[in-house]
């Protein structure tokens, strides 16, 4: 399986382009269906142990079913499959133009959740416009273990969000251990209480956010994604979540800039237009940069051929 490394502020993603799995030519959320009840042992054997690491996220090149789209992407991590995922369009877009597919200017991704447009300055910064993000529900309070009650938003930007300024401690590396055990026990309450997106989605995405510590910042966060690691970047789908709770709030007008700043001081400059049914349409710029290509090998007599983990 050839595979190409980047980076998106901080945050990794493996872009499979060659050896993937065949899924068929429908709807992008059917392939990835397809992928997840027949094709995981390929999930995990490129993202996990002893080939991956938990941060790293993966994506699947495959062929477009929106003939108006460079590419169809499917997302996925450690533990399982993502709608959308913000900094991996960012490092596909800068890996495609490393691949010598596209060159500086507009595309089009096709995704499971939808189209995604991207704009690529150069060879390292990239804009995407997400898929339309909307506040689900607003001020939503739960009981959490040793943290009390929590107020936070739900929030789709592609994935599901809950969004809380309720600090357990300083936004600062040195308390990462900290903040994964609060924000795990804040998904834990949710599920607990029943607490969803949309038609019982699963809200898999805790973001808790605090000050700035740049000035060219106007916020600070915490995303603790799917499993148990942590978005090195700003996270582009909860920054898009973000916006649509600032938006409906009166806090932040059309193309109004937003600077949002990650837990390693990385960022990803943002801004919206408003979209249909009340949803904000974002735009989410940062850089990536090409870490790595490679070729993972598969051996039949290696007892960790499919990666460690459950099955």
């Amino acid at each position: 399986m050839r595979v190409i490394d980047s980076h998106t502020e901080g945050e990794p993603t493996r872009i499979i382009v060659e050896g993937g799995p065949s899924l068929g030519k429908g709807p992008l959320a059917e392939r990835r269906q397809r992928f997840a009840e027949e094709y995981d042992d390929v999930r995990r054997f490129c993202v996990t142990e002893p080939r991956g690491y938990d941060a790293l996220v993966g994506a699947l090149l495959c062929e477009p079913l929106d003939r108006t789209c460079v590419a169809g992407l499917i997302f996925f991590n450690n533990v399982g499959y993502l709608g959308m995922c913000g900094h991996a369009s960012i490092g596909a877009a800068v890996t495609l133009a490393h691949m010598g597919i596209i060159s500086p200017g507009r595309h089009r991704f096709d995704t499971p959740v939808g189209v995604v447009e991207v704009d690529l300055i150069d060879r390292n910064y990239a804009v995407i416009e997400n898929v339309p993000s909307y506040r689900h529900v607003k001020c939503v309070s739960v009981e959490v273990d040793g943290l009390g009650q929590v107020v936070g938003d739900v929030a789709w930007g592609g994935n599901w969000f809950f969004l809380t300024e309720a600090l357990p401690c300083p936004l600062n590396l040195a308390n990462i251990d900290q903040l994964t055990r609060a924000a795990s026990d804040i998904r834990l309450a949710l599920k607990e209480n029943g607490i969803t997106g949309a038609g019982g989605a699963e809200i898999d995405h805790i973001e808790i956010f605090g000050p700035a510590r740049s000035a060219e910042a106007d916020s600070r966060n915490f995303v603790l994604c799917p499993g148990t690691a942590y978005d090195r970047s700003p996270c582009g789908t909860g920054t898009s979540a973000k916006l649509a709770c600032l938006a409906e709030d009166g806090k932040l007008q059309p193309s109004e800039p937003w600077v949002q700043e990650s837990i390693i001081g990385s960022r990803f400059k943002a801004s919206y237009r408003g979209g249909a049914n009340n949803t904000v349409v974002p735009s989410i710029g940062g850089r990536a940069f090409i870490c790595a290509e490679g070729v993972l090998i598969r051996s039949q007599d290696d007892p960790f051929r499919d990666g460690i983990g459950e099955v």
